[in-house]
């Protein structure tokens, strides 16, 4: 007769199984980037940092070194499509995440894969696109704000990115606040917009989840000047992962943001050029973190936003 009760490893199997499935998974759009900065690796790093399972969907590469951008290649709307659909159909996804996606081609795919996971929530990324030529931007800024934005659950960006693209006839005597920015989101289709790098009196900068209609967290860091490169991507897919662990969306604002902060406070300069979020920090053996005694780096008025470069290609 067989014996009914599984096998020893049929149980260890089991076990696995269960483990893997428990185990968030975060759809994530975005370019390779070389010097480790943001992009794909950033994004794997920081998601498994924080508890979630990253499967990253490259769009293209950047030519950068730490210094900044200098070109851009993208794949074809098919390649995308393809890797996309493929793990989707085999992996449950909780949270989409979108970085630099490059092209409007891809930015439609995202936008037809979105629609058809309704109820995915989209975690969208907007960085700063001064690199670029400007053809190349208007085109991406018009076909991420046609297509993408209306399946947008949480917009991210530093203060004057967002403003310049979704408010550039602000005429008013004040420069627009989170909550203005939020409300352009929103006649967009985005219900909360993350707003970074907003200055603050007496050496401080604001980052502030918002609604049209009221602030729902915000987290006030030290302005010691600083530039760092991948800040916006780490904390986009921290936000992204969190949400996918099942935090809500204030708690994993507050979250991702602290977690930003430990990263950059553990920066390091691995070239010539700027510095980069150590998204490893909590693995560092005790007494290898940074001396206190030593010079301490904060994320200053920038640090969500890479440095205007005047490269054209």
């Amino acid at each position: 007769m067989t014996d009914p009760k599984p096998a020893i490893t049929d149980i260890e199997q089991l076990l696995d199984d269960e483990e893997s499935v428990s185990l968030a998974c975060v759809l994530s759009f975005n370019a390779n980037d070389p010097s480790g900065a943001g992009g794909l690796s950033s994004d794997a790093v920081a998601m498994a940092s924080v508890g979630a399972h990253c499967m990253p969907i490259c769009t293209g590469t950047y030519v950068r070194d730490t210094s900044g951008i200098t070109d851009f290649f993208a794949l074809d709307d098919e390649a995308v499509h393809d890797q996309a659909r493929a793990v989707a159909e085999d992996v449950p996804v909780q949270v989409i995440k979108v970085g630099f996606v490059g092209t409007p081609e891809s930015l439609a795919v995202i936008a037809e894969l979105s629609d058809d996971y309704d109820g995915v929530p989209v975690v969208a990324y907007m960085p700063n696109l001064s690199w670029w030529e400007e053809d190349k931007i208007d085109a991406y800024l018009d076909a991420f704000r046609e297509l993408l934005l209306p399946q947008t659950s949480v917009l991210v960006g530093h203060h004057s990115t967002l403003r310049r693209w979704l408010l550039p006839d602000w005429r008013g005597e004040r420069n627009p606040g989170p909550r203005d920015i939020a409300k352009a989101a929103a006649e967009l289709g985005v219900p909360y917009t993350l707003v970074t790098g907003l200055p603050l009196p007496e050496q401080h900068i604001d980052n502030v989840l918002a609604s049209p209609e009221t602030v729902l967290a915000h987290e006030k860091f030290e302005r010691i000047e600083a530039v760092f490169a991948g800040a916006g991507d780490t904390l986009t897919a921290a936000l992204a992962a969190l949400l996918a662990t099942g935090m809500d969306l204030p708690e994993a604002t507050s979250e991702a943001l602290h977690y930003l902060d430990r990263c950059l406070d553990e920066g390091f300069r691995p070239g010539m050029g700027q510095v980069i979020p150590d998204r490893l920090f909590w693995a560092l053996p005790e007494g290898e973190e940074t001396d206190d005694d030593g010079p301490e780096v904060h994320p200053g008025v920038d640090y969500f936003e890479v440095p205007f470069n005047e490269t054209k290609h």
